[in-house]
């Protein structure tokens, strides 16, 4: 009885990790499209090497910090939380999400 119920408890975190992977991808679906599609036929790529995989790695970590919480394990949840943390400074400081054409070159 007790190997089910780990079984049971791994296929839900795995689907909980994966659901978070595909929020991921779904949340930076709006910012590739206008980055691949581009503007003016000018396609910015590094919304698709760097912000997709930010997006993705984030969702998962998100997924891990809740398995980890609903199970209380408090030390792999810090842990979970650091690599979200970190994902979320890689982020900003490199600006994965930004939008190349939000701002306006002298001449607009």
């Amino acid at each position: 009885m007790e190997n089910r119920k780990e079984a049971v408890r791994g296929v839900v975190g795995c689907a909980v990790v994966a659901a978070g992977g595909a929020a991921g991808m779904l949340a930076w679906v709006p910012y590739g499209r206008r980055g691949i599609l581009g503007f003016e036929g000018e396609s910015e790529w590094d919304v698709f090497w760097f912000g997709l995989p930010v997006m993705v790695l984030g969702g998962i970590a998100t997924g891990l910090v809740l398995i980890n919480l609903a199970r209380r394990k408090w030390r792999r949840t810090l842990g979970a939380t650091a690599l979200l943390a970190a994902l979320v400074g890689v982020g900003v400081v490199f600006d994965v999400l930004e939008d190349p054409y939000t701002y306006c070159e002298m001449g607009c």
